[in-house]
């Protein structure tokens, strides 16, 4: 699958070109590029800094920091396409801007891949270091010294 994406989009993209080339002329097509070019690069700085306040908010207000930083990651990824010269990009670039798209990608995102995630995260639970065996201390208890042989210690 990887490898038919890099054979079909740079097709895609010169195809593109051509035709956008001969709508508006060769000249307004390069300059049109460009302009994406720099564009996504000033949007990249903007989405970047919007991801990374949007994680440390959701973080600080102790709510799950996972939709925010997929919504980050994907503005900062439409930013980057439109960085990469082509109409193709540019317009996959473009969607993902808008927050509506976004929050359609993210869903979709979320439903193929969440259940991955956290069978990942439970399998890897099973690596970090402790004793599972027995429950762990009773930090708040309420035993005292006579409680000793009872507790087994």
């Amino acid at each position: 699958m990887f490898a038919l994406i890099l054979i079909v989009v740079p097709v895609a993209e010169v195809f593109a070109f051509g035709e956008v080339g001969l709508a508006i002329g060769w000249l307004w097509a390069v300059l049109l590029l460009l302009g994406t070019s720099v564009l996504g690069v000033l949007l990249m700085r903007v989405q970047g800094r919007r991801a990374i306040q949007r994680v440390a908010t959701a973080v600080s207000e102790r709510r799950a920091p996972g939709g925010a930083a997929i919504d980050g990651a994907l503005g900062f990824l439409g930013a980057a396409l439109l960085v990469v010269p082509g109409f193709v990009t540019d317009a996959v670039g473009a969607l993902l801007m808008i927050p509506a798209a976004r929050m359609l990608t993210r869903r979709v995102i979320s439903r193929r891949y969440g259940g991955r995630v956290v069978s990942f995260a439970s399998a890897a639970g099973r690596f970090v270091p402790g004793d599972r065996s027995r429950p762990s201390a009773d930090v708040d208890s309420t035993a005292t010294d006579g409680d000793v042989p009872r507790l087994g210690a």
